[in-house]
């Protein structure tokens, strides 16, 4: 798995563990401790993302919508 995948995997359970305190009402300690660790989180999630050693192959002006055909460029003549 790479770097990336992880970290989004592991900031999505832990947004989901959350919301699942929140509503059971289990421990206003850890549902605080996880709000207040989320910016961080979130943050370490946009780093790994941005940093990922990922190869684009196309560029925006050659795709464009690309399961859109009502939505593609038209053609300059």
């Amino acid at each position: 798995m790479k770097n990336y995948e992880l970290a989004v995997g592991i900031v999505t359970g832990i947004l989901i563990l959350f919301v699942a305190l929140i509503q059971l009402e289990v421990s206003l300690f850890m549902i605080w401790l996880i709000f207040l660790a989320g910016p961080f989180l979130v943050l370490w999630m946009v780093y790994s993302v941005l940093t990922a050693d990922v190869v684009v192959k196309e560029t925006f002006e050659e795709q464009w919508y690309q399961d859109r055909p009502d939505m593609q460029r038209m053609e300059e003549d």
